[in-house]
């Protein structure tokens, strides 16, 4: 068997691919951490709600992250450069949804957490499970999304005890048990 490599976000025109709606239903089944991406800068601070976020690696430590063009905070985290993911637990699934909320103001988002400025400037969520500062390495626009690719520079665990994380699964929060 020959692997192929393709350009990134290349599909030959003769493949067909699922629809829309068939797509989201399948990630529907895949649970995914809930996240708080927050920026700041010269446009202020800026945040919103992602679970598209995962390890690239961990020699130099990356993340990946997905933001939807779309979203209000998108020109802000690509002009200011640095960003910090705020991983969630159980019991802040008021914070997902002020920052998911199109219809809450900044300054409404933030008003929901205790953050402190990480390294970057980065504003970092106090009580997170664990908050990753980052400075952005790349950046790929695929679909309606860009792919940020973010080096880490710090990361800031939550208080000792593990707490449930919180999850994004078949539509709703659920949380994950620790063992």
């Amino acid at each position: 068997m020959t692997n192929i490599v393709a350009p990134f976000g290349y599909t030959p025109p003769d493949e067909e691919t699922v629809s829309a709606d068939i797509f989201r239903n399948g990630m529907a089944a895949l649970s995914s951490a809930v996240t708080v991406v927050t920026t700041d800068g010269p446009h202020g601070p800026h945040g919103f709600t992602a679970s598209a976020v995962c390890s690239v690696s961990d020699t130099p430590p990356t993340l990946l992250v997905c933001v939807n063009r779309s979203t209000s905070a998108h020109p802000y985290i690509l002009e200011h450069g640095v960003l910090a993911i705020n991983v969630l637990h159980e019991g802040q699934d008021h914070l997902s949804n002020a920052f998911s909320s199109r219809s809450r103001s900044m300054a409404e988002r933030f008003a929901a957490g205790k953050w402190h400025k990480g390294l970057t400037g980065a504003p970092v969520l106090d009580d997170a499970l664990v908050s990753f500062d980052c400075r952005i390495r790349e950046i790929r626009d695929v679909g309606t999304h860009t792919v940020i690719i973010a080096h880490v520079v710090d990361a800031t665990m939550g208080e000792a005890g593990i707490r449930s994380g919180l999850v994004w699964f078949n539509r709703q929060y659920n949380q994950t048990i620790p063992k």
